[in-house]
């Protein structure tokens, strides 16, 4: 199977072509190798997943012949990702501002000029 429908397939992307362009792009590695999307992958091989600000790997057990649903992922991937990569990840999860809801905290510019449209003057 191609290397950009196996991510596809396991649910790491939403969609192909995205995973494709994942893969051009160099996000994600084959044993720590760029590949190119049509590369054909075996079970056994060490898949790594950039997602910001970390690289996440798994291990390949089986290759799947349709896109599978979630609950069977742990059939086809196993997650080995190292420790320290996901307290890394946790860490920029607790700096402020990282996942700051829509309109908490300071204003944004077309907050700012929406609010002076108001045309309050002091």
């Amino acid at each position: 199977m191609r290397i950009d429908k196996f991510v596809w397939t396991v649910r790491l992307y939403k969609t192909r072509s995205i995973a494709a362009e994942a893969v051009k792009a160099g996000e994600v590695l084959l044993d720590e190798k760029q590949i190119k999307p049509a590369q054909a992958i075996k079970a056994g091989g060490i898949l790594r997943v950039k997602r910001n600000p970390i690289w996440r790997s798994y291990k390949i057990l089986g290759i799947p012949k349709n896109r599978i649903g979630a609950k069977l992922l742990g059939e086809f991937l196993e997650e080995c990702t190292s420790p320290a990569e996901l307290e890394k990840l946790e860490m920029m999860r607790l700096m402020p501002g990282f996942d700051r809801e829509k309109g908490a905290g300071r204003p944004t510019k077309k907050d700012r000029r929406d609010l002076d449209s108001f045309g309050w003057e002091d």
